[in-house]
Parts: structure tokens; sequence; C-alpha cells
């Protein structure tokens, strides 16, 4: 496993596993399947209700808390600074654990709350400062939403997570991450497995002995994006822990890049106008 350093200073695992869209009662054997297979990084959410089985498969783990890297993420009505405190508190008491490595605010929302997601970050700098939270970040945060964060606030977000895939490569936010010394992770790096099916990657993955999944996860983590894929299948979460030695050339990785198809390759919603609660 590789390691990404925040400007924290603390390290995240480059490879997690996401628990995206995985029901409550699947939750508990999926998260201890990736335990088992060596996962060390894992990403839940409150809007995915099963922060409570996450927290429970950690517990039975038998596995130090230290060793794992865990995240998890705000609701979106939970905005107001009252509402994300006692949100807060709500997801370490459903996790099982007295701090989380990562929190972040799952969606902007600027057409929502006035605007102001600034005072729910400066919100989150509260649990950065008081422990609970080793570090805070944001997801899906465009770049003019992290200018607002810059310019009224002293504190930077850890990580931006943000879709990324080779069919939406999100060029303008890796760099506005990287300009700002923010960790780019990324959701859906298997683009919803809409990649795994195009030829290029195809015809890379027959060629190098890997499968379609391992080449474009490389692919991200070449370029020093953190990926959490999601899957309940044993044989791929295994696979996907070998990712970092799959041998892909300079030119396989520019082919895998030239696959971007812009704002029309985004599967997921816009953040400048999502306002699903």
């Amino acid at each position: 496993m590789k390691n990404v350093t925040m400007n924290t200073g603390n390290t995240i695992p480059q490879l997690g596993y996401g628990t995206y869209k995985i029901a409550p009662e699947d939750t508990v054997d999926a998260v201890t399947m990736a335990l088992e297979a060596g996962y060390r990084h894992i990403d839940t959410a409150q809007m995915y209700g099963n922060e409570a089985e996450v927290g429970e498969a950690i517990a039975k783990s038998g596995i130090d808390r230290a060793d794992i890297f865990l995240t998890t993420k705000l609701n979106n009505p939970n905005h107001q600074p009252d509402e994300a405190r006692i949100s807060f508190r709500q997801s370490l008491e459903d996790l099982q654990t007295d701090y989380v490595d990562l929190f972040l605010i799952h969606w902007p929302l600027p057409t929502l709350f006035g605007g102001d997601f600034l005072t729910t970050w400066l919100t989150l700098e509260e649990f950065y400062e008081d422990g609970r939270a080793k570090a805070v970040g944001v997801s899906n945060f465009l770049p003019e939403h992290l200018d607002v964060l810059a310019n009224g606030s002293d504190l930077v977000p850890a990580v931006n997570q943000i879709e990324i895939h080779p069919y939406f490569t999100n060029e303008a936010s890796r760099a506005k991450n990287a300009e700002l010394g923010i960790v780019t992770q990324a959701w859906s790096p298997l683009g919803r497995a809409a990649v795994l099916d195009d030829p290029t990657v195809v015809e890379i993955a027959e060629r190098v002995g890997a499968t379609p999944a391992q080449v474009v996860l490389n692919w991200h983590v070449n370029r020093g994006d953190v990926v959490i894929p999601k899957s309940v299948t044993k044989s791929r979460v295994e696979s996907n822990m070998d990712i970092f030695d799959v041998p892909l050339t300079e030119e396989d990785y520019e082919r895998i890049t030239k696959l971007d198809r812009g704002e029309e390759g985004r599967q997921g919603s816009n953040p400048a106008t999502m306002e699903r609660l």
C-alpha cells in the first residue's frame, strides 16, 4: 500500500474501500471482507445510511483503530452549525469511535442555505481543533468554491473528494487542488464501471495481463489521486489490492487520459447546481 501525505502531516492510504450504495444489511460483511483483504482505508457517509454497520465491522475486526483510516461525510440537510455539530456527534456514536481520520462536507450546495458553505466549513474547523477529526476536507467542491474557503478561513481542506475517471478527468479541479495543497480523492474511479469495457482499456489490460479495473486504478494512483473503488465481490476486492504493480507505460497513461469526454463524461451531479438533500 502506498500513502499520500496530507497538509496536516498525516497520511492517507492511496487505495481505500468505498461503501456508497452498499445496503446496511450487506455492509458488515462487505467491510469485513475488505479488511480481511488488507484494506485499511474505509470511506462512508451519513448519506449512505450504513455508518453503524461500518462501525460494527471495524469493532469486530480486532484491528487496532489506529491502523484504520476512517472517513465519513456531513449529510446535506445538516449544513447549519448546530445541526452539523449534532450530526457529527451522531456519526461518531454510530461508528463506535471517538474520532474519524477525515470528515468532509459532502456537497457545497451553493444554491441552498443562502449559498453559505463557508460557515459550515468553519464549523468543521471546530472538529479538527478539538481532535475529533484528525483532518477535515470537502467533497465535490469546484475551484470557485475552494476560493471562497481560502478567502474566509486559514484552514485549507486536507482532501477534496471529486468525481474522476478516464471519461471525466476533471483537470481544472485537480489543478486547483494541487495549487492549494489539497489531496485529490477520486470517487467513482471506474466511471461506475462504464470505462471497463472501453476498447483502449481492454486492449491495455490484455497486453499487460491485468484486469481493466486494475489498469484504470493504476492510472489514478500514478497521477497521485487517492481512490476508493466499491465492490462486494471478493475476487474483485482482492485483485484491486494489486494495482500498484501493473506495468503500464507512459504511452498507456496518455492513451487513457485522452479518453476524457469533458462535461459529457460526468456521471454524477454537477456541484454547481446540485440541490438534492
